[in-house]
């Protein structure tokens, strides 16, 4: 089964047993979370879609850990205006593992 949720702005396609990297959440390591902005559900024969989500569909999921991204440089410069800066950036992070889609 296959499952199209919406987390932190972003969708994802997810499975059960799927372990997914999500933008930052603010539970601690070993909760588990619900996902209930659903928006497809298929099924190998069957797809439901939602309009924009589905009702009485969850995503279980339990959080495995917080981590941060890999680092990105973001450089500015002007050419012959003697301007450039250099700036960096590591996004916050959840690891995710999808445990039942109900």
């Amino acid at each position: 089964m296959i499952a199209v949720i919406e987390s932190g702005g972003k969708q994802h396609k997810v499975s059960e047993g799927d372990v997914v990297l999500l933008e930052s959440l603010p539970q601690a390591e070993g909760e588990k979370i619900e996902f209930d902005k659903v928006l497809m559900v298929y099924d190998g024969k069957d797809s439901k879609i939602g309009t924009p989500f589905l009702e009485n569909v969850k995503v279980t999921a339990k959080i495995t850990k917080h981590l941060r991204g890999k680092k990105m440089r973001v450089f500015k410069m002007k050419r012959r205006k003697d301007y450039r800066r250099t700036i960096g950036h590591r996004q916050a992070l959840t690891e995710v593992l999808i445990e039942k889609i109900n």
